[in-house]
């Protein structure tokens, strides 16, 4: 048995490199970035109109004109033309090529535009509503840093760069292994003794979120059929995740079983509440790591959550968030378990507030419908007071 923190600590140790990839543009979303992105071009690459009207030269204005021919048309696409007679105008629309020769934009709102001439109705300042070429970034500039997660945002800079496909951190191949004789699918009916199986489906779930597309697998407590498959699977995947078989049951094989197929043991149960049961081990052979959780659907979910999700940040090489909340209820802590409790969050003029979710224990699946997140309190003397900000690891979208 080791701490929580230590244990914590030597799951982010064993962090993997799983190298990089190639895709497609409408495929990035979500992805990591492998790679620098600079500015192909200047942004915006011309000076552009930012308003509906004509473009003049501001120097004319200082010569007293207040009325300007219109020498002709300019919509977005088209090719730069220059203003012929600086005492003369261009109608320009937004998006097009300010003329060379041109330095301001008037709006239509602030003409009166009669007999082919424009009357201005309000004095312009020079340079106004002219995106200035360059203005935002230059050719060369850094405009998406390694290893930043792309959103939509960082999709319309990738566009605007051209790139129609980037290069991003590979994401893990990643199996989830549920065992047990007392789990059925889904659609059955269960007998009396037997469950559904929910926490592969809830791992499936969590794991496509995020990207990835896991390998699901059902070991019976057999040992030889178990051992025959999680050979195979261990050869094929960078992580493995089970739920079950790792108490002191006498059908809990795993720990036996995963030792006899060459995986290192790196600590086996850590004093915390719930998950307290979490085997963590390698094999060094494949660089697979195995996490085995607990069969108790919120200690899965939470040593998911905790564990695995950090584990991976700092596998893609980005940042893990440090969040804290403030608890608006009184806990004591005693003893030796560092406690994972489920709470709901509210937002409390600006900040966000813990409450305690009602559960029954690390069975109670359905309390998970409540729960936005996990709150990490270690054992002290003292009571965590009400106003106490904590640790607080989310575990769904909180906006």
């Amino acid at each position: 048995m080791i701490s929580f923190k230590d244990a914590y600590k030597k799951v982010l140790d064993l962090y993997q490199d799983f190298g990089h990839e190639q895709v497609l543009l409408e495929s990035a979303m979500d992805r990591i970035l492998a790679e620098d992105i600079v500015a192909d071009r200047n942004f915006p690459p011309f000076n552009r109109a930012t308003k509906d009207g004509i473009a003049i030269n501001y120097d004319a204005i200082e010569k007293g004109l207040t009325t300007f021919k219109i020498e002709g048309v300019l919509a977005a696409g088209m090719p730069p033309q220059p203003l012929m007679d600086t005492s003369n105008c261009v109608e320009i629309m937004t998006g097009a090529v300010v003329p060379d020769n041109a330095d301001t934009v008037v709006m239509y709102e602030h003409l009166v535009i009669e007999n082919g001439s424009a009357t201005l109705t309000k004095s312009p300042k020079r340079g106004q509503d002219i995106h200035v070429c360059g203005s935002d970034q230059q050719k060369g500039d850094l405009v998406l840093k390694k290893y930043s997660t792309i959103t939509a945002s960082e999709i319309g800079v990738l566009a605007a760069v051209g790139m129609a496909s980037v290069k991003v951190r590979a994401l893990p191949k990643v199996a989830i292994v549920s065992t047990g004789n007392e789990l059925v699918e889904v659609e059955e009916i269960p007998l009396p003794h037997q469950i559904r199986k929910s926490n592969i489906h809830t791992l499936y779930s969590a794991l496509f979120k995020v990207g990835i597309v896991p390998t699901k697998l059902h070991l019976p407590d057999e040992k030889s059929s178990m051992k025959k498959a999680l050979d195979n699977t261990l050869q094929k995947h960078n992580a493995v995740l089970l739920s079950g078989g790792v108490s002191k049951g006498k059908f809990d094989f795993l720990p036996q079983v995963l030792e006899e197929l060459g995986v290192e043991k790196i600590f086996h149960g850590v004093f915390q509440r719930p998950g307290k049961p979490f085997w963590f081990g390698i094999q060094r052979e494949t660089n697979t790591v195995v996490f085995s959780f607990p069969g108790n659907p919120v200690s899965t979910f939470a040593n998911y959550n905790v564990y695995f999700k950090d584990w991976l940040r700092r596998s893609l090489g980005i940042q893990i968030p440090k969040i804290d909340v403030i608890l608006e209820e009184a806990v004591a802590v005693k003893g030796d378990l560092t406690m994972l409790l489920r709470v709901k969050i509210r937002f409390n003029q600006g900040h966000l507030s813990a409450s305690l979710v009602k559960e029954n224990g690390s069975g109670d699946l359905c309390s998970l419908v409540h729960t936005d997140g996990f709150i990490i309190l270690e054992p002290k003397m003292d009571v965590y007071e009400v106003g106490e900000l904590v640790p607080f690891v989310p575990t769904r979208d909180l906006l």
